[in-house]
C-alpha cells in the first residue's frame, strides 16, 4: 500500500463513480473528478474559465464552434493567452442535427456538458442512447433558460465534476452577494418607482423588430433590478417577439438593447458591437442609429436618451449578475450612485478568471 502511494503523482486525486443529479433531474453516474470534457457550445468556456482559471482548456477536448461567432473579441482576447483553443476538433450542434456521435466516441470523453436547450433535439435524435452504449454519460446545465434559477445549481454540478466544489462555491457566494446589493437596496424602499423597460434581444442583429425576452432570462433581471419589463405580458415564455407599435403603445422609460460582435455571423450588420475591449464611441453610434427606426423614434426613453446596449452573452454565462447591477443602476441612478459594476466585473476577472478585465460591455447614449 504504501508502495502504490509513493507512485502517485503529488496532488493526484484518485478518481470515483458518482451519481450526480442534473439540471433536469436526470440521475448521471460520472468518474470524477472527468479529465475530458466535449463542451456542447463553445460559449460553456465561460464557466469553465470560472473553476479551471490557470486553463479553462485543460480538460476541453472538444467544443462546439460557436464561441468565435457569438463573442468575436471575447474568444481572440482567450486566444492571446491560449493559442492552442484554435486546434480543439470542433462539432456542429445537436439542435441542427450537425453532432457528430463518432467524432466525439472517437475523443473518448468522460462526460459531454449540454445547454438545457439541446435536451430535446438530444433524445429525439437519439444520441444519448448511442453514446450511453459506449459509456460516455450526457449532463445538463442552464444559464438561458431559467438562469436566475439555474445558474447555482449548474455551477454547483460542474464544480463537482471537475472536483472544484470550493471554487464553485466561493463563486456562488461572490454572485449571490452581488445581487443583493441591489435586491436589498431595493427592497428597503417604500415608495420606489419602477421604470419601464424594453429589453430587445439582439437589435440590430436582423431587419426584423424585435425579438425580446419574456419573464425570464434579461427580463427576470429587469424585475430585480426593479424595473417592469414590458415584454412579459406579451411573451408568455422566456424568448418572443414584439411589434413596433406594442413599443409604441408602451412608451418605454428606458430601452436596453443587447449586442456583440457578430462579424461573422452577420458580416457589417446594425447590431451593436459590445465586449471586450469595444470602443464606445462606435457602439455608442450604433445604438443611436438603431432609435431612428419604427416604433423607437417618438418613445419618451428615446427624447430622454435612456437608452442602453449591454453585452448580450450575459444572457447565456454564469455572469448575469454584473447586468443585474448595471441594469440597476441605469434604472435608479440615484439609488445606486455608489454601485460600480465595472468594479464588480473587474473583481470578477481578478479572483476568477484568467484574462484581464477590458471594459466596453455596457454603453449608453446619455
Amino acid at each position: 500500500m504504501l508502495l502504490a502511494v509513493g507512485f502517485l503523482p503529488v496532488g493526484a486525486n484518485a478518481a470515483e463513480t458518482v451519481t450526480v443529479t442534473d439540471i433536469t433531474g436526470r440521475n448521471v453516474e460520472v468518474q470524477v473528478p472527468v479529465e475530458k470534457v466535449i463542451l456542447g457550445e463553445g460559449r460553456q468556456i465561460y464557466f469553465t474559465a470560472t473553476l479551471d482559471s490557470e486553463d479553462p482548456f485543460k480538460r476541453v477536448v472538444g467544443w462546439r464552434d460557436d464561441f468565435k461567432k457569438a463573442d468575436n473579441d471575447g474568444y481572440h482576447q482567450y486566444l492571446e493567452s491560449f493559442p492552442q483553443m484554435e486546434e480543439l476538433p470542433t462539432f456542429g450542434g445537436m439542435k441542427d442535427g450537425t453532432f457528430d456521435v463518432e467524432q466525439a466516441v472517437a475523443l473518448d470523453p468522460d462526460v459531454i456538458i449540454l445547454n438545457l436547450d439541446a435536451k430535446a433535439a438530444t433524445e429525439d435524435s437519439g444520441y444519448t442512447e448511442k453514446l450511453a452504449k459506449v459509456g460516455i454519460p450526457i449532463v445538463y446545465v442552464d444559464f438561458r433558460e431559467k438562469p436566475m434559477v439555474n445558474t447555482e445549481p449548474s455551477m454547483r454540478l460542474i464544480g463537482k465534476l471537475f472536483g472544484k466544489e470550493e471554487k464553485a462555491e466561493e463563486f456562488i457566494k461572490f454572485r449571490a452577494d452581488a445581487i443583493k446589493a441591489v435586491t436589498d437596496k431595493l427592497a428597503a424602499q417604500s415608495d420606489l418607482k419602477r421604470p419601464v423597460v424594453f429589453i430587445e434581444r439582439a437589435g440590430g442583429y436582423s431587419d426584423d423588430c424585435c425579438m425580446s425576452f419574456g419573464n425570464e432570462n434579461f427580463g427576470k433581471m429587469v424585475e430585480i433590478a426593479g424595473g417592469v419589463n414590458m415584454a412579459s405580458e406579451i411573451i408568455p415564455g422566456t424568448f418572443g417577439t414584439v411589434n413596433p407599435e406594442q413599443i409604441i403603445a408602451a412608451n418605454p422609460d428606458q430601452i436596453i438593447v443587447t449586442g456583440a460582435n457578430w462579424e461573422l455571423y452577420v458580416p457589417g450588420g446594425n447590431w451593436v458591437g459590445v465586449g471586450s475591449g469595444a470602443d464606445p464611441e462606435v457602439t455608442g453610434q450604433k445604438l443611436a442609429k438603431l432609435m431612428e427606426r419604427p416604433g423607437f423614434t417618438g418613445v419618451k426613453a428615446v427624447a430622454d436618451k435612456n437608452v442602453h446596449a449591454i453585452w448580450h452573452q450575459f444572457y447565456n454565462s454564469p455572469y448575469q449578475f454584473i447586468a443585474v447591477q448595471q441594469i440597476a443602476k441605469w434604472l435608479h441612478p440615484d439609488l445606486f450612485a455608489d454601485l460600480d459594476p465595472e468594479a464588480s466585473f473587474q473583481e470578477l476577472h481578478n479572483r476568477f478568471l484568467p484574462v484581464d478585465y477590458r471594459p466596453g460591455y455596457f454603453v449608453s447614449l446619455k
